[in-house]
């Protein structure tokens, strides 16, 4: 058992040595980093032992001590009784005997992905990273193998940002059902365990003030995690997921972030935290939203995390995979909005990935190696788009089929250069852009500057274009890829 009192002295020293410090006015000096803002695009990773099941989602270790629960039934029949094959015995099933860092990053950095955030530890409390903290993790278990690390090295090789998340916090009550029944969640445990605490649910998750609320001793275990996290893997992105809004968790937060930004500093590097549902104060960290995004336009930076399977975030046999051109949609509109997208592969248990995934990501980056530049570095334009197809508002809205039109169009800019992207294909290559419409000065008319030249991206023949009082008209040939169509259009 590690000296959690040294622990928290040292976190204590690092922050009293400034320049942040645990309140929220001074996290509010924190600024988005400027590579974060132009990067546009992530790879998310959810990747542990609960790929082994391959079965109902990443829940999986909290679903299988849920009586009547799908994934209850499934272990039953597969394992066998939760007393005798439990969750902790799938660990030896987690030999990632395939996993290829270096495959993995190359992969990455050829799709167009500029920053990759593997899971460092999910609900069920198993550490994808070398730790002091607890043995129950990759490098002595399982894989037998720093997964972190090796992402770490592999990723910093080609250039790619390498972050971490941690859903720890969660892990309270991940397991708690296990002690409803005959299982091996039982009494007495302590710190150190894989299943400790499994406390009982509280009736609403959602009420800031849900009881039990987390202890001191289980807050200050969560907080050690995430610092020795930050020290032995320095990310450049720190994820949170849900739950974190808790009252009982936000002075750890503080201490957590002033921590980080510290550190940072030290470190002569750039770094940001990803958090949902109001749980930092906003202008301290960056505000994410799962499974959706923005209606509008927004004057601050933000962030969708969702993934291309609709119904997981790790594999399962049974995935909903997304198609390509549906996240381009998505990742169009969101950084024509000031947003960037975190998008989650999850991959086997061998470390291998489906070629479903490899479907989707080859797509992406067929369409990023032609229309990237109007994505990367870019930055928002005076609207974000025009169109008749409206996106809906907030978290988990991803399953909503957005059935954009060749009138939809997204913009982005950079330097001399508007890009208007086409959310889908013309049939006839007709386009007609109304933002860019010659009118008088008038209410209503958005440009009054010059158009001196149209081109798409990808093609090496000139469309044939004429402005006038309803608009930028383009004539064009067909996309070289499947996607947005992209318009390169240079202003004077």
């Amino acid at each position: 058992m590690y000296d959690m009192t040294e622990a928290l002295r040292k976190i204590d020293a690092v922050i009293a040595a400034g320049p942040y410090t645990d309140t929220w006015a001074s996290l509010e000096n924190w600024q988005p980093p400027k590579w974060y803002r132009n990067a546009k695009f992530g790879i998310f990773i959810h990747w542990g032992v609960y790929s082994v099941p391959a079965f109902d989602n990443e829940w999986y270790p909290r679903n299988m001590y849920i009586k009547g629960s799908k994934a209850f039934e499934h272990h039953v029949k597969t394992y066998g009784a939760q007393k005798d094959f439990s969750y902790k015995d799938l660990i030896p099933l987690f030999r990632a005997e395939k996993f290829d860092a270096d495959a993995w990053a190359a992969l990455f950095g050829k799709i167009g992905a500029r920053y990759v955030v593997p899971v460092a530890e999910h609900h069920d409390g198993f550490q994808m990273y070398k730790s002091a903290l607890s043995h129950w993790n990759a490098a002595e278990m399982g894989p037998k193998r720093d997964i972190l690390g090796e992402l770490k090295a592999a990723c910093e090789k080609r250039g790619l940002v390498l972050g971490a998340s941690t859903h720890r916090i969660e892990h309270w009550f991940f397991m708690g059902h296990g002690k409803d029944f005959d299982s091996d969640v039982h009494e007495p445990l302590q710190r150190g365990d894989l299943y400790w605490p499994s406390m009982p649910s509280p009736e609403n998750v959602d009420d800031i003030d849900s009881v039990p609320a987390p202890t001191k001793e289980f807050l200050d275990d969560w907080m050690v995690r995430t610092c020795e996290l930050i020290d032995n893997y320095r990310p450049r992105i720190l994820y949170f997921d849900w739950w974190i809004q808790h009252r009982s968790a936000k002075p750890y937060l503080k201490k957590i972030a002033a921590y980080y930004y510290n550190r940072a500093v030290e470190w002569g590097v750039e770094v940001a935290i990803d958090y949902k549902h109001d749980a930092f104060l906003f202008g301290t960290a960056v505000p994410d939203i799962e499974r959706g995004q923005m209606a509008d336009i927004k004057p601050y930076f933000w962030q969708t995390d969702t993934a291309i399977a609709l119904n997981s975030w790790c594999y399962t046999e049974n995935n909903d995979f997304r198609p390509a051109e549906d996240i381009l949609c998505d990742l169009v509109d969101i950084v024509s909005k000031n947003g960037c997208l975190l998008l989650n592969v999850g991959p086997k248990a061998d470390g291998t990935i489906s070629d479903e995934d490899l479907a989707v990501l080859h797509g992406i980056g067929d369409w990023m190696a032609v229309n990237g530049e109007a994505i990367y570095d870019t930055h928002v334009w005076k609207t974000f788009g025009e169109g008749p197809t409206k996106v809906q508002d907030g978290h988990f809205s991803d399953a909503i089929k957005k059935n954009f039109t060749s009138a939809d169009f997204r913009f982005t800019a950079k330097g001399d250069a508007l890009y208007a992207m086409a959310m889908q294909p013309s049939a006839d290559g007709r386009y007609t852009i109304r933002s860019l419409r010659m009118q008088e000065h008038t209410a209503g008319a958005v440009f009054h500057g010059i158009v001196e030249d149209v081109r798409m991206l990808g093609s090496d023949a000139a469309p044939i274009w004429t402005r006038n009082a309803d608009g930028l008209h383009i004539q064009s040939g067909p996309a070289a890829v499947k996607g947005p169509v992209v318009f390169k259009i240079t202003l004077n």
